[in-house]
């Protein structure tokens, strides 16, 4: 009986750790999010370009646009917050304050051994986006349809030139609203 009771205990014992280990994971990916939107947006709702992005970001994927005749005339690399692609794999949805950079570069062509190639030049700007599942700031023009959204010059990171975010952002966003405003189809880290 004594034998039956601490294998009992000790069971019991094991499953409070687990419980209490995936509380403490769910409470870090909480706090690391909420650092992440804070990085990218003010207490008013205005957004930038987070400064760590680039050494703290996953990458989504890339997108070369063509230019008329040879070669791409821009190259847009994605990022994302930590722990979003986790997130993005579970349920197929990005996670309130996933926060989405695309540096957008000038590209320069040219003949190689491999063919025609495209490579990024110089930075154009950055595109910003922040998820909002619960409308913080409705009365900040550049919120609404789940998202923050804004776009940065490349002169001036800390100040957007976006007004409106249906004005300035939406419409180029109109083909993916089925899949959250996002292009999810260009991003295969995002296949689960």
């Amino acid at each position: 009986m004594k034998a039956v009771r601490v294998f009992t205990l000790g069971i019991s014992g094991i499953g409070a750790i687990i419980a209490i280990a995936a509380l403490a994971s769910m409470q870090a990916t909480a706090i690391s999010s909420a650092s992440q939107t804070e990085a990218a947006v003010d207490a008013e709702g205005n957004l930038r370009v987070p400064r760590d992005y680039q050494t703290t970001y996953q990458q989504l994927g890339s997108w070369a646009v063509a230019a008329e005749g040879r070669g791409a005339k821009e190259l847009h690399v994605v990022l994302t917050s930590p722990g979003s692609l986790e997130a993005y794999r579970k349920d197929g949805r990005f996670a309130d304050g996933t926060v989405l950079v695309k540096e957008v570069f000038e590209t320069a062509t040219k003949e190689m051994t491999t063919g025609t190639v495209s490579h990024a030049e110089k930075l154009k700007g950055w595109f910003v986006m922040v998820k909002d599942s619960n409308g913080r700031y409705p009365g900040n023009a550049l919120w609404g349809d789940g998202w923050g959204w804004s776009w940065f010059d490349a002169a001036n990171p800390t100040k957007t030139t976006s007004t409106d975010y249906r004005l300035n952002c939406k419409s180029c966003h109109v083909p993916a609203q089925a899949t959250d405003w996002v292009y999810v189809d260009g991003y295969p880290a995002l296949k689960r």
